[in-house]
């Protein structure tokens, strides 16, 4: 009986070890990212330079879709004709949407409609790919390289697995990129190859799964980057120079969705303190949250939270909604993981000057 109990035991403790153990997988870089909060939650060289193939595409399409309008009509010059690797099949001449072109990039790879996107947004491909290294710039992605708009091999053109998770959470802001990254199949309104089909399996294979997109070349080697959404947390995972590609990121989203969980930290509007004003109207002012914060955490890290509370010792009327009257910080194991303002729930009125000068008498200030 003793025998069983400890193997009872034993086995708990196994099975508790196997959820909380950092994933194997055999990328050469692979990283594991929160989308809202940009919290890295598994990473494995994920700041190392490297090629990522078609995953450019991802930048291709989070440009053209803040720059362009989805219901422009693009002709398509024969210079982005007949461009290497995958296709579809674009010919001189052709009228298509910039909505189709970026279903034709997304789902099928298209280098041509990269091509044709980046002469349409840009006015030639090279201002265009301009406009992708400064938006890298601009979202923190300090460690990428664009030469081209559809990720055919160049020694310049690269990135990593870091900065192309942030590429891919920003690019998931957008509601139409968000819509076209999870769309299995499209049609298009053309005279032929009108049918995109996703290559990403993720949305078939995975529950929650949200695409994003697949890359391959001789020199980059597989590398996919993958989203799914479940009980409103998303998870990214990128991996790089993977032969085990789809299951590894698929076990990168096991590991977040197993271990941590989205806590309110603070919500929006949460009461904090209630402030004395000096010549106010009201004797005091509501201070509250300027916004919420969640963040993913695993049980054991949520008791290591701390919430440090900053405020003015002084307000003074007249005190106007909204006005910042301190900050919050929140740290995890001495790390700081936020910084929000404080703010004042409401309009605080100065008293007159009779009243003004009979508080500086209470008080005890000398007029």
């Amino acid at each position: 009986m003793t025998r069983i109990i400890t193997i009872i035991i034993l086995t708990i403790i196994l099975v508790n070890n196997a959820i909380y153990a950092a994933p194997l997988i055999s990328a050469q870089s692979a990283i594991l990212m929160d989308a809202e909060t940009k919290r890295v939650l598994f990473e494995q060289n994920a700041h190392e330079k490297l090629p990522m193939a078609s995953t450019t595409k991802i930048m291709t399409a989070l440009v053209a879709l803040e720059k362009g309008n989805i219901n422009d009509i693009v002709e398509i010059d024969k210079d982005v004709v007949g461009i290497e690797g995958s296709s579809i099949y674009l010919y001189a001449g052709e009228k298509i949407s910039l909505e189709d072109l970026l279903y034709g990039l997304m789902l099928r790879s298209g280098n041509d409609a990269a091509m044709a996107i980046g002469k349409h947004i840009g006015g030639d491909v090279g201002s265009f790919v301009n406009m992708m290294n400064e938006k890298s710039k601009e979202i923190g992605a300090n460690n990428t390289n664009f030469v081209n708009p559809h990720g055919l091999h160049d020694d310049n053109h690269y990135t990593t697995a870091y900065d192309l998770a942030l590429i891919t959470s920003k690019a998931m802001e957008i509601e139409e990129f968000k819509s076209i990254s999870r769309t299995k199949s499209w049609i298009a309104n053309r005279d032929k190859n009108q049918v995109f089909y996703n290559k990403n399996k993720t949305l078939w294979e995975y529950e929650g799964g949200d695409g994003v997109k697949t890359g391959y070349t001789t020199r980059a080697g597989r590398c996919l980057v993958t989203s799914a959404t479940r009980n409103g947390i998303q998870l990214i995972a990128v991996v790089l120079n993977d032969y085990n590609w789809f299951q590894d990121c698929y076990t990168l989203m096991d590991y977040g969705f197993d271990n941590f969980n989205s806590y309110v930290i603070i919500k929006k509007g949460q009461l904090i303190k209630e402030l004395p004003v000096l010549y106010g109207k009201k004797e005091s002012v509501t201070a509250v949250s300027e916004k919420g914060f969640s963040y993913l955490l695993t049980e054991e890290e949520l008791e290591k939270i701390k919430v440090d509370y900053r405020l003015k010792e002084n307000v003074k009327a007249p005190v106007n909604k909204g006005e910042v009257l301190g900050h919050v910080n929140v740290y995890l194991e001495g790390r700081l993981i936020y910084k929000g303002n404080i703010i004042a729930s409401e309009n605080i009125d100065e008293v007159g000057i009779f009243r003004k000068i009979i508080e500086k008498i209470k008080i005890g200030i000398n007029i």
